[in-house]
């Protein structure tokens, strides 16, 4: 008898022939995955980079899903985090802008507290 025949048979799992084959949209999960964390360092600006990645990758996942009616959910998750991402990096950088703006004077003192006395001035209307 093959001893090399039967430990072939030994080593192939019964059950993995019995699995039906996995069906995956990879860009469906990437597009998540990069929405989520854009969404949640959008705070800094950063994530909104990821969710512009996330949302050029969530498109041809919803196109994939489509086609092959799997992964549809996580494109549409992946898409809408990603926006709300680009969202609110967009505010941020808005409001950092601003912020700068408004306290342009007070940037020529040194000390934390003369600061600080400079821009409750700017913002109570000096």
């Amino acid at each position: 008898m093959n001893t090399q025949a039967m430990d072939d048979d030994r080593t192939a799992p019964r059950w993995a022939a019995l699995q039906p084959p996995v069906d995956r949209n990879g860009l469906a999960g990437a597009a998540t995955v990069l929405g989520l964390i854009g969404s949640i360092t959008s705070i800094v600006a950063v994530g909104g980079l990821l969710g512009v990645v996330g949302l050029i990758l969530g498109i041809p996942a919803l196109r994939t899903a489509k086609r092959t009616g799997v992964g549809r959910g996580q494109a549409v998750i992946g898409m809408v985090t990603s926006a709300v991402a680009i969202v609110v990096s967009v505010a941020v950088v808005i409001s950092a802008v601003w912020f700068a703006h408004k306290t342009q004077n007070c940037y020529q003192f040194h000390k934390v507290q003369q600061w600080q006395q400079c821009v409750r001035h700017q913002f109570a209307g000096g």
